[in-house]
């Protein structure tokens, strides 16, 4: 497998894009807006710039592409992160101007509604590292979110994952001043859960939020004509705050079997299961139910479709905190006898 290009790194004093592609939360919720960009400044050296869009709600599609556009295009901007996720970027993908994009690479960061950009862009993202949730957290940032993040930004070659030893899925109301007062509450970590691991996979990543995966597949938006190009390559996928139902979950994965996607990837890494939010406040044992069917629809669907395929359960890199950093279209290693996994930043 030849090793992808990556775009070239930011260095501490660069510029760095901050955009609002999907929802312009900043402009509701400045306070983990602003603490995200302090961060920026502080922690990593970087030097956040701001765009039309980014503290703005209710922006057009087409305002938030030439945002993009700004972004990618100015070679001063060394790298580009969203703000936070949202619902209707897959509108905003039309209006991109594909060339302009690719003759201008740089690292983006983003997850969530961001699957949509990241597939766009297929080769030269990351997913996580967002302003306001990944930088902005109360508190302090995640020790394992801030050093991810810190290797994906500054860093080229192997990066090993490994398990949270605590984490949490709770959310806060950013609206409350003392949401900010002190971390989230956590709990002890789970481990991963590993299925077929008994052989070593290497391959690109491809994924992302499988609510917004299911969405590109019903409007036939970024997924290629020939799923060979995903051949050997690791599957990693997530669920959102939106808490899908396990039988919704099943069937996005049936309907990516149906196409022919989940037999071309030999590994897949299951995201730890987001099982609270402020319409749904499951009790902890509710919470531990809800994770156990969604693993179960998971594993029906791959039975059914990709048996044989490698699969890592409880990876911490989706709507749960800590947060790790996944290349997206970058090198993945998934070592099952070792119980290793390993990303090239």
């Amino acid at each position: 497998m030849a090793t992808p290009s990556y775009p070239p790194k930011p260095s501490p004093g660069d510029r760095v894009a901050v955009i609002s592609p999907s929802a312009g939360l900043p402009e509701l919720f400045p306070r983990p807006y602003e603490l995200g960009l302090e961060r920026l400044r502080e922690e990593y050296g970087l030097e956040p710039v701001e765009y039309p869009t980014t503290r703005k709600m209710g922006t057009t599609p087409q305002e938030r592409a030439d945002d993009i556009h700004a972004a990618f295009a100015d070679p001063d901007v060394k790298a580009v992160f969203s703000t936070i996720g949202g619902d209707d970027q897959i509108t905003v993908l039309p209006l991109l101007d594909r060339e302009l994009l690719r003759a201008n690479p740089k690292p983006f960061f983003g997850m969530s509604d961001n699957s949509n950009l990241l597939a766009f862009l297929y080769g030269v993202g990351y997913h996580g590292g967002m302003v306001m949730t990944t930088l902005g957290r109360p508190g302090a940032m995640n020790p394992v979110s801030a050093d991810s993040l810190r290797a994906a930004l500054f860093t080229s070659g192997p990066y090993e994952l490994r398990p949270a030893e605590r984490f949490n899925d709770i959310e806060r109301d950013w609206a409350a001043r003392a949401t900010f007062d002190a971390e989230p509450e956590s709990r002890p970590g789970t481990g991963w859960t590993w299925v077929n691991a008994d052989r070593v996979v290497e391959g690109r990543g491809w994924g992302g939020c499988l609510e917004i995966l299911g969405w590109l597949l019903m409007a036939d938006r970024e997924m290629p004509r020939d799923v060979s190009v995903f051949d050997g390559g690791v599957l990693f996928l997530e669920t959102s705050e939106e808490l899908p139902r396990a039988e919704e979950v099943f069937r996005t994965l049936r309907n990516m079997g149906e196409r022919g996607l989940l037999q071309r990837f030999s590994a897949l890494l299951m995201g730890r299961a987001k099982t609270w939010s402020f319409e749904q406040r499951n009790t902890p044992e509710q919470a531990a139910r809800y994770a156990e069917e969604q693993r179960e629809a998971v594993l029906r669907a791959m039975r059914a479709y990709a048996p044989d395929t490698t699969i890592v359960f409880d990876v911490d890199l989706g709507h749960t905190d800590p947060q790790v950093v996944i290349p997206y279209g970058g090198v993945i290693r998934v070592d099952g006898p070792a119980r290793r996994i390993t990303v090239t930043y």
